[in-house]
């Protein structure tokens, strides 16, 4: 499969810079903007591909030079950093949906099994919250609740940077731990589910309305047992959308209003992935595929004990070493999946 296409790239880049130059162009303000963002887009993913072959040219000339064990060390330093980015430029080209490009707004919610639900839920906050820090997102806490005894029934946050939605709903689904818990004084070993529910952030003008009389809206104190995750402010917000049951609670500022345009926003994310996930799931039975969804069907095991090990269900892709991939070693697993998914696009 092709993943990376350059000539079409500059094509396109050509294209694009033809209607930028066009009379009149700035005339419709909403479809110049999405034409330079595209371009700026486009425009940085064929200097990336550029760089990446430069390199590529300078690190073979440096191999036929290479002669003594110290300098082809370096070489393997320098080819393992090449493949990393070549990861990268061939993930850019599996981005074609309509938000694929901007950014992502995440919710992690504990599932079944009680108090290490709620401590896997933290978990996973951290987990990725360490991710994006790697890959050079932004991100933003938004709302995190407190579990009675430890963890979090449920956080949302924000993710900027290219691609940050395209890439992170390859995370979307139920994750499930196994392990030890370090909550039961027999020390046995539990399972517990957790929910990550992943949206594209869209801007004030992205065209979903949400009718205002089929909101609740709740108004109450943050509070919490403390913590650099937990945001106490006196105006947190929580909206439920009655039609599909989708609540929204924010707290991250101290003005109320603040509070409630932030969910508002967030809430419209929630309902436009929602319209992504109805046609994904039309388009599945028209390729005679089964999709589940719910606490029974898991996407990701994290197994601690009796054995060390995380398997995707989606792609068997495993690893080994737990604990990298709780510090945010996930890449492996987003980039398996994309490619699993353009692969089923394409047939």
């Amino acid at each position: 499969m092709i993943t990376f296409d350059p000539d079409a790239l500059s094509a396109r880049v050509g294209e694009l810079e033809e209607s930028m130059g066009a009379p009149g162009f700035w005339d419709d303000q909403k479809r110049a903007a999405a034409i330079s963002s595209e371009h700026a887009r486009l425009a940085r993913r064929r200097e990336r591909y550029d760089s990446l072959a430069g390199d590529a040219d300078d690190l073979a000339q440096l191999l036929e030079l290479s002669s003594d064990d110290g300098e082809l060390d370096e070489v393997e330093d320098a080819v393992n950093d090449l493949r990393r980015r070549l990861l990268r430029v061939q993930e850019d080209a599996l981005f074609s949906g309509e938000y694929d490009a901007g950014d992502a707004v995440v919710s992690i919610h504990a599932g079944e099994g009680g108090t290490d639900a709620q401590d896997w839920a933290e978990m996973l906050l951290r987990m990725y919250l360490r991710w994006a820090e790697g890959r050079g997102y932004e991100t933003e806490l938004l709302e995190a609740s407190p579990g009675e005894e430890a963890g979090l029934k449920s956080a949302t946050f924000t993710v900027a940077g290219e691609n940050a939605y395209g890439v992170l709903k390859a995370e979307r689904g139920v994750h499930r731990l196994v392990r030890l818990s370090p909550f039961d004084a027999a020390h046995r070993r539990h399972t517990s589910f957790a929910q990550v529910i992943v949206s594209p952030l869209l801007s004030d003008d992205a065209g979903i309305e949400v009718d205002e009389s089929e909101l609740r809206i709740d108004t109450y104190r943050a509070s919490g047992a403390g913590g650099q995750h937990v945001n106490k402010t006196d105006s947190a917000v929580r909206i439920t959308h009655l039609p599909t049951g989708i609540v929204v609670s924010v707290q991250n500022e101290r003005s109320q209003l603040s509070n409630k345009q932030t969910a508002l926003k967030i809430l419209r994310s929630r309902l436009a992935e929602l319209e992504q996930e109805q046609r994904e799931e039309e388009l599945a039975r028209e390729r005679g595929d089964v999709m589940t969804t719910g606490f029974g069907s898991q996407i990701r095991s994290y197994v601690l004990h009796p054995y060390q090990l995380v398997k995707d269900h989606r792609t068997d892709v495993e690893e080994g070493n737990t604990q990298a991939v709780l510090d945010g070693r996930l890449d492996e697993f987003i980039q398996a999946y994309l490619l699993q998914q353009a692969a089923t696009a394409g047939s």
